[in-house]
């Protein structure tokens, strides 16, 4: 149709056309990408488990035990014994009576927020969540809050005026920022305007915490002070899919209730078996979260230094902001030159204004892929502002 031809014009002139890339063998930091060697820094492998080999040994011992499709939606027949080990394991993981599995976050942040909330009811948020808690918000039919990012005032105000059943929902680690939500003082908020609190954990859990439990452990909060908490396990952990935790009130209702989870094939038995592999290593093996700690201000110290804008964050998250959208493609472009892979993330993904290179971290870089990068980057960076050479 013309109108998509035209669109994909639009979005081809202003920059903001999104192009896959071809990725060969396991997910390290050094891919075949296209063809070529690059080194990586834009994936959401913190802990680097994406390609352990305790992971893969556990998925071939599940495909033998179960095959390689569910068959089935976790209702019918789909729901093994590998899927139930596993939502009690992530339980007993993040301290909560009871676990969900989902197929993805996506789907888990969809089910959830529809399944709690109807037309009479308020759905509060920060204005930097992800898409998958706005479109869950959006198919509850709730009426719709949002509020400036991490402002505690206009959260409480947006609050005062909802009606009906209430429901704020923030991400734990915010993805384009790398900063983290106020989870105390939204906590106090809900309680204070007899709200639920629901944390989406997908860029915390692995990362944050004692023994990787995430932010609301992190933060030394209580099961009842977040009563309905989300986490993804295709990041830090290494697999795929996603799960909530919470009450078994809540864990119940959901089954009942939740549309994408009563609708949709289980995840392959096989992937269960692999993420109950990583979550022993999660626990176990703590020097992953303090290798990641150490890059990080390794990181930061450096580019401080070059006069480049980093956002306020602790996590593996290190956004470069440069603004302007034609700046951060041109200095996307100019690292892939060299070999190596940054993304540049641009409106509608951010505001206006803050176009940005979004590096990540993970512990299986090693010093030498980092000193690789900045050195890159202190090219691109003579003078703060100056155009990439």
């Amino acid at each position: 149709m013309k109108y998509w031809r035209d669109t994909l014009a639009d979005r081809e002139a202003q920059g903001l056309y999104r192009r896959r890339k071809v990725v060969e063998g396991m997910q390290t930091p050094e891919l075949i990408q296209d063809g070529r060697p690059v080194l990586s820094f834009c994936s959401n492998d913190y802990l680097g488990l994406a390609a352990d080999p305790r992971l893969a040994e556990a998925m071939i011992e599940g495909v033998r035990s179960f095959g390689v499709g569910a068959g089935a939606a976790h209702l019918i027949s789909g729901h093994t014994t590998a899927h139930h080990a596993l939502e009690e394991e992530l339980a007993e993981f993040t301290g909560r009576e009871a676990a969900l599995l989902f197929s993805t976050g996506y789907m888990a942040n969809m089910g959830v927020i529809s399944a709690l909330l109807g037309r009479s009811d308020s759905i509060i948020q920060d204005k930097l969540n992800h898409a998958s808690l706005i479109d869950g918000g959006v198919l509850s039919r709730a009426k719709l809050k949002r509020y400036t990012h991490t402002d505690i005032d206009a959260a409480n105000k947006a609050l005062s005026g909802a009606s009906g059943n209430k429901l704020l929902a923030t991400d734990g680690v915010f993805s384009m920022d790398g900063d983290i939500a106020p989870l105390a003082e939204l906590a106090q908020s809900c309680k204070n305007a007899e709200a639920m609190f629901m944390v989406d954990d997908a860029h915390g859990i692995g990362v944050l915490g004692e023994q990787g439990q995430g932010c609301v452990h992190a933060a030394g909060l209580a099961n009842d002070d977040v009563p309905v908490y989300m986490a993804t396990l295709g990041k830090a952990v290494g697999t795929a899919g996603a799960f909530v935790a919470g009450s078994k009130d809540l864990i119940e209702y959901l089954i009942q209730a939740a549309r994408p989870y009563i609708y949709t094939t289980a995840m392959p038995a096989a992937v269960a078996e692999a993420t109950r592999a990583s979550l022993k290593i999660v626990q176990e093996e703590a020097w992953r979260r303090q290798r990641l700690s150490e890059l990080v201000k390794k990181f930061r110290n450096a580019v401080d230094g070059m006069g480049l804008e980093l956002m306020d964050s602790s996590t593996p998250i290190q956004p470069i902001v440069l603004g302007d959208v034609e700046k951060a493609n041109r200095w996307g472009a100019a690292l892939l030159e060299q070999g190596i892979q940054v993304t540049a993330i641009r409106p509608p993904t951010v505001p206006e204004g803050t176009a940005r290179l979004r590096v990540t971290l993970s512990a299986a870089h090693s010093d030498e892929h980092l000193d690789r990068l900045l050195s890159a980057l202190a090219d691109l960076a003579d003078l703060p502002g100056a155009e990439p050479k």
